[in-house]
């Protein structure tokens, strides 16, 4: 008896090891963004493409409205809802004591200035595959809106998901390197899928996702329940999608479709952020588009 309780601690000890390593914070290296340095107008695209806005402002903000990023919303999910925080330049409440490098371990690694994990409700799991001077270029930017002194507020979470380290665990199991979308691509085709898969996340909203709240790479971009129960979020591959190129370009420019219906909701804010960009970039993203392999 006692040589099995002795057994079943020394398992027990190594399954807590073996956590404790799994879900520990793996921030990136101090000299990570050595050599760079921050470019706020390259960052105002960078942001604009990332739709920052379109979660840390008010939802109804318009205008120069949308640059006061205290954040408020609430995103409800089947995990519990959590309040977007303050991403402003305040010094309290928002985020303007972060360095270039707190912002990349943010968005890089999900991971805060003090080391607690980030919950993937924002969506580092796709900010990930950034590179890192498009990180330093927005931290440049963010610098120069306006500071709002909003309190950020608390998550209201069901257990166990209240435990932040489980976080770690979800990271080792779902934060992968690498693109989705492979293969020999021209530049255009390039620029395209580092958009829609990285700045842009198009995967966080029409890809459908796990029990655990991970995106299902294997259907990727096939289209997903809408997280506020009304209605689906469309599929964007050439199985549902056979708008033309110009189409597309005319819908993402003015949000008008082939049936002269026109977008709303969400990505009415989607094709706000994305008409401060280039055409380039929207035509890279179309490219992108047009090579997805078909999905149900």
């Amino acid at each position: 008896m006692r040589r099995t309780l002795a057994l079943i601690l020394i398992l027990a000890l190594i399954g807590a090891g073996v956590f404790w390593w799994i879900t520990r914070p793996q921030p990136l290296p101090a000299s990570a963004l050595a050599g760079l340095s921050g470019d706020a107008a390259r960052g105002r695209l960078v942001f604009w493409a990332g739709g920052c806005a379109s979660c840390h402002a008010d939802k109804q903000a318009e205008g120069d409205a949308r640059l006061r990023l205290g954040g408020g919303q609430k995103l409800v999910t089947q995990f519990g809802t959590f309040a977007v925080p303050n991403i402003s330049n305040d010094p309290t409440y928002g985020i303007g004591k972060w360095s270039a490098l707190d912002l990349a371990n943010a968005m890089i690694r999900g991971l805060s200035p003090t080391g607690q994990h980030l919950y993937p409700a924002f969506p580092y799991a796709s900010y990930s595959h950034a590179s890192l001077q498009d990180v330093v270029d927005l931290r440049a930017y963010l610098a120069t809106l306006p500071a709002v002194a909003t309190p950020s507020q608390p998550h209201d979470l069901r257990f166990p998901f209240t435990i932040r380290r489980l976080i770690g665990g979800w990271n080792w199991l779902y934060l992968r390197p690498g693109w989705v979308i492979t293969g020999p691509l021209t530049p255009e085709q390039t620029r395209g899928r580092y958009l829609a898969e990285a700045l842009v996340h198009c995967g966080e909203c029409h890809t459908p996702r796990n029990a655990l709240g991970a995106m299902d790479t294997a259907r990727w971009l096939a289209g997903a329940p809408n997280p506020t129960g009304k209605g689906h979020i469309p599929n964007l591959t050439p199985a549902k999608l056979n708008w033309s190129a110009d189409d597309l370009l005319t819908y993402l420019t003015s949000g008008t479709t082939p049936d002269f219906d026109s977008a709303g909701g969400d990505m009415g804010h989607v094709i706000d952020n994305l008409n401060q960009l280039p055409e380039s970039d929207r035509k890279a993203i179309i490219a992108y588009l047009k090579l997805l392999p078909p999905r149900s």
